[in-house]
């Protein structure tokens, strides 16, 4: 019994040291210093992680006036103050917020929505596969029945992976096909849809021979020891809902990692792929409902009627982007990643942002229509840290509205002071540099020729 109450009186003491209101015993203070350094270490407590929103109250008085007065600023390009939509907020503070609630014609800004839902869904290394098939065998380098393409979503099927994959079914030893290009299942090229037109699309890039000048210049575009296919189709371009099930797997072309396609999405702000994307997750309704989820925002802050705001009808408010662009940051850190690795970072990535006058190493995604301008994303300065900022314009001059949002950026990072080298947290992976498409060989000419 004394023994055991010894111990346990030790142990209690111990334990009350930890928490700075015991001293330890003269048999404890013989211990070693290394000893003495086990016991008394204690693990740092981590920081809780910021909320992904604010209350809309409580901005910085002198911030918020700054957005005010751009918001005034705006008169005489065409548009009353309702018309806009600003919210600014850094660390654990609100900093700007004018009708920052209220959902506005968003633009390509629904590409954000689009592309925290498809990273929710998928995963940052998520590839989309096409599959190339045949039930027919190859003899002499003939393969005696049709080229079944079995599509799988892939929205950057463009001409250089159109050329990759002749050039793999090449080093097959394929060089005719007798049958016909059967197009089957989500099958997509150069960001089209439309059966007819991508399998004769991807028909010309097999066989150089009939290449266009578009072709050629994809293929200039690659390494310089790049083949150029000559596979001759004999048959037409056929399109099935889905693929035959009696074929055989020749070749498997995975896209670029969902990571890599959302930065060249977000980059050139392509349309077509945003809505390829928003279809793979389900659709607009469900993008927006994912997004609003993750992003922890009302529903009814974000309304989509497709994935890349090719329309007046999407609206989202300010504060959601935001949210959206943090839940995303969220997303990525688990990953050793950042925004920057899947949005454009302002005068290191080439896209449709080069041209504008925002200041260095912001990472922003932009949205435009004729009559509406918006801006959305992280900008690091010195005094507040890293600004995390929604500027949205609506019903008025274009062209101004773009002006103005860089003149206001501007001048309060001039205020808050520039940085040097981007920091960690909006800074890209380098290592995603390496993260590319790739088409596989499945099977040999021996086993396919064994059928």
């Amino acid at each position: 019994m004394h023994k055991s109450l010894s111990f346990t009186t030790a142990l209690s003491c111990v334990l009350l040291a930890l928490a700075g209101g015991c001293s330890l015993s003269d048999s404890s203070a013989k211990k070693s210093p290394s000893q003495q350094n086990v016991v008394n270490a204690v693990a740092p407590i981590p920081k809780p992680e910021l909320p992904l929103i604010f209350p809309p109250d409580n901005s910085n008085p002198a911030t918020n006036a700054k957005a005010l007065q751009y918001v005034k600023s705006l008169a005489p390009y065409g548009s009353a103050q309702q018309s806009h939509g600003i919210w600014m907020q850094s660390g654990e503070q609100l900093l700007a917020n004018h009708q920052g609630t209220t959902p506005i014609t968003a633009a390509s800004i629904s590409k954000v929505a689009t592309t925290l839902a498809a990273l929710k869904t998928f995963g940052a290394e998520h590839v989309f596969v096409t599959q190339v098939g045949t039930p027919g065998i190859i003899e002499d380098g003939i393969l005696k029945g049709d080229l079944v393409i079995q599509g799988g979503e892939d929205p950057f099927f463009v001409w250089e992976e159109a050329i990759a994959l002749g050039n793999t079914l090449k080093k097959m030893g394929i060089k005719e096909i007798t049958g016909d290009l059967i197009i089957a299942d989500k099958f997509y090229m150069n960001f089209s849809r439309n059966p007819s037109t991508v399998g004769n699309l991807l028909k010309m890039a097999l066989n150089s021979q009939t290449w266009n000048r578009q072709v050629v210049n994809a293929h200039k575009s690659l390494p310089p020891e790049t083949p150029k296919p000559q596979i001759v189709i004999n048959g037409k371009v056929k399109a099935l809902a889905t693929a035959p099930a009696n074929i055989q797997l020749l070749v498997r072309h995975n896209s670029y990692p969902l990571a890599e396609l959302l930065k060249k999405m977000n980059n050139f702000s392509n349309n077509a792929m945003a809505d390829m994307l928003a279809d793979s997750v389900g659709g607009a309704p469900m993008v927006a409902q994912i997004a609003a989820t993750t992003a922890e925002v009302p529903q009814n802050e974000i309304y989509l009627i497709n994935g890349s705001g090719l329309t007046y009808e999407n609206k989202i408010s300010p504060r959601a982007a935001i949210a959206m662009f943090r839940a995303i940051e969220k997303h990525l850190k688990q990953q050793n990643m950042t925004v920057a690795d899947v949005f454009t970072v302002i005068g290191e990535d080439e896209g449709i942002l080069k041209p504008r006058g925002i200041p260095k190493f912001a990472v922003v995604k932009s949205g435009s229509l004729d009559t509406t301008s918006a801006l959305v994303g992280a900008i690091p300065t010195q005094k507040q840290g890293t600004v995390w900022f929604a500027i949205m314009n609506f019903s008025g001059d274009l062209v101004q509205f773009r002006k103005q949002q860089d003149i206001f950026l501007t001048s309060l990072v001039k205020d808050w002071g520039a940085v040097s080298v981007a920091p960690a947290e909006l800074a890209a992976n380098p290592g995603r540099k390496d993260k590319i498409s790739n088409t596989e060989i499945v099977v040999t000419q021996q086993s396919a020729v064994s059928r």
